[in-house]
Formats: structure tokens, C-alpha cells, sequence
């Protein structure tokens, strides 16, 4: 891309964001061709659930190197289990499942206590040793789900209704700085996609395991919500945190072009709901990829 079209895209996502009420940092890589667009891609971010990915990337390259059994049976007590709206967090019966199946649970509904029980089996520590391996030096977990969810409780005195009224709480919230909490920067998670589709991440077979289940993703409002066409397939991963809406994932087109889009944004706002922030990175992720989609000269 031409430094004038670059300087365009980079105006009309900034345009989006600022309509949002929303400061936005965005990676996207065309994934068979060297075409990238970015915004702030080089930037610290508070990775949130988009983290869940970099622990789904870990275990299946675990397995590969035979240090862990993807059909090994788990049991999740009903009792201690990490708080959240979604899965087995929100289930009262003990359950046993395999490792894999709490991977899909954390993947396609953003489980946080079946991530955190995988999170238990393999450490942060290998998490992040996998991640370096990778090349993904700025790419690190400090936290676990249960962990995150603690240190906002913690940082608002046990009182988190009090962040709907009082926005200058947010900047006692470890997990909101980067320096202090699981992150990364977009242009490394379209990095780390980029791998799980060239079969580079981990074995093919288990790439295409990951591919399915961020494929199955129940979440349509973000990265999906840029591309609502019956033939074009998007597979993400979310994050959100108080103030905080991200996404990462692949856009998949039937002439067989695949694109990595990264979109981190945080809110001005302190609201739980924030419908003009989640559409917002659909819309900054559709802008991305049709810049990479247009023909050279054509591109605005």
C-alpha cells in the first residue's frame, strides 16, 4: 500500500473509533500476500479473553510434543469454580470432560472456568514459553481468569458497582495496564493467527482443530458484524473488560482470500453495554480488509 492510501485507511479507522467513543489500536495482514494495515499495531494492549487463544495455541503444541493427552479426563468440581456468564461457569453439577472439550468451551463461549482449569493443568509459565517460542516476546500472561476477576475486585475495594459512577477508578485497575496484566500487541495476534492457518503454530491437525472451533465462536456482534454475507466466514476470539472490547480473528473470502484482523479498543465510557463500541470493530476490521482486498490504486 502507498503511504497517501495508508494515511487515508489509518483517517477512516481512526473516524470509526472516535464515532465510537472508543480509542482503537488495529492490525490486519492479508495471510497469502504482504499487504498489512495498521493502526497502532506496535502498541501494548490488555489482552483480556483474546488471551484465551495464546492458551489454545500452548496446549495443542503441548500435544504435539506429547506432554499432554488432548483426550485426558478432567474433573471441574462444582464447588471454586471462576466466575462467569457463559459454560461451566455458570452450571451447578460436577462435571468431567476431556482437555479438548474445555478448549472448545473455552473458545467458542469464552469460558472462564474451563480455561482456568487449563490454565491450572499446563501453567502460565508454559503459556508463556510457548508463546516465545513462537517469536512472541511481547505476547505474556501474568493472569488467570480467576486472577483478573480478582485484582479488578481488589482494585475497587470490593465494590465494583462503584466503576459505573466513578470513572477515576479505572486507573487503579491493574488490568487495564499493560505493564500489569496479561497482553500483547495486535500486530503479534495476527501474528499468531497467521500461524494457526499456515499449520506453523502446531501440527496441521490440531491447527485445523483450532481453526474449527474459533470458527464456532457464538459471539456475532464484533468481528462478524462488519461481514453479515452468507459465503464469508469469520472465526474470532473476544475480550472484554471493564472499558475494554477486542476482538481477533480470521475473515475468510469464497475466492479463497484470508485475512488476520486484530481490533483492540477501550471506552470512554464506563457502561457495561457499549453496542457502538463492539460495532465498531467490525467496522474498523471491514475497512482493513477491503483496503487489503483493493485492487492496487484502487484503495481508499
Amino acid at each position: 500500500m502507498s503511504a497517501r492510501t495508508t494515511g487515508a485507511v489509518r483517517a477512516r479507522l481512526r473516524a470509526v473509533f472516535t464515532d465510537a467513543g472508543v480509542t482503537g489500536h488495529l492490525h490486519a495482514r492479508d495471510l497469502d500476500g504482504d499487504g498489512e494495515v495498521e493502526l497502532g499495531s506496535d502498541t501494548p494492549v490488555s489482552t483480556a479473553s483474546t488471551h484465551k487463544l495464546c492458551l489454545a495455541v500452548a496446549l495443542q503444541r503441548l500435544a504435539d510434543a506429547g506432554r499432554l493427552d488432548p483426550t485426558e479426563p478432567v474433573d471441574v468440581p462444582a464447588q471454586g469454580r471462576t466466575p462467569g456468564g457463559t459454560g461451566l461457569a455458570m452450571m451447578r453439577d460436577p462435571a468431567r470432560m476431556s482437555v479438548r472439550d474445555l478448549l472448545a468451551l473455552a473458545l467458542t463461549v469464552s469460558d472462564n472456568t474451563a480455561a482456568d482449569v487449563l490454565y491450572a493443568r499446563i501453567g502460565l509459565a508454559a503459556v508463556n514459553q510457548e508463546m516465545a517460542d513462537l517469536g512472541l516476546r511481547r505476547t505474556v500472561a501474568l493472569h488467570t481468569t480467576r486472577d483478573l476477576l480478582t485484582a479488578i475486585d481488589e482494585d475497587c475495594d470490593g465494590d465494583q458497582a462503584r466503576l459505573l459512577v466513578d470513572p477515576g477508578l479505572l486507573a487503579r485497575l491493574r488490568v487495564l495496564d499493560p505493564a500489569r496484566t496479561n497482553r500483547s500487541t495486535p500486530r503479534e495476534m495476527t501474528e499468531l493467527l497467521a500461524a494457526v492457518w499456515h499449520d506453523e503454530a502446531c501440527s496441521p491437525d490440531r491447527a485445523e482443530e483450532l481453526r474449527s472451533m474459533l470458527g464456532l465462536q457464538v459471539w456475532p456482534h464484533r468481528l462478524a458484524s462488519g461481514f453479515p454475507f452468507d459465503d464469508v466466514r469469520v472465526a474470532g476470539k473476544t475480550g472484554t473488560l471493564p472499558t475494554l472490547r477486542h476482538e481477533v480473528g480470521v475473515v475468510e473470502y469464497p475466492d479463497g482470500g484470508r485475512y488476520a484482523v486484530a481490533v483492540f479498543t477501550r471506552a470512554a465510557r464506563t457502561a457495561v453495554n457499549q453496542p457502538a463500541a463492539d460495532a465498531a470493530i467490525g467496522t474498523a476490521a471491514r475497512l482493513a480488509v477491503e483496503a487489503l482486498r483493493a485492487p492496487r490504486g484502487n484503495r481508499v
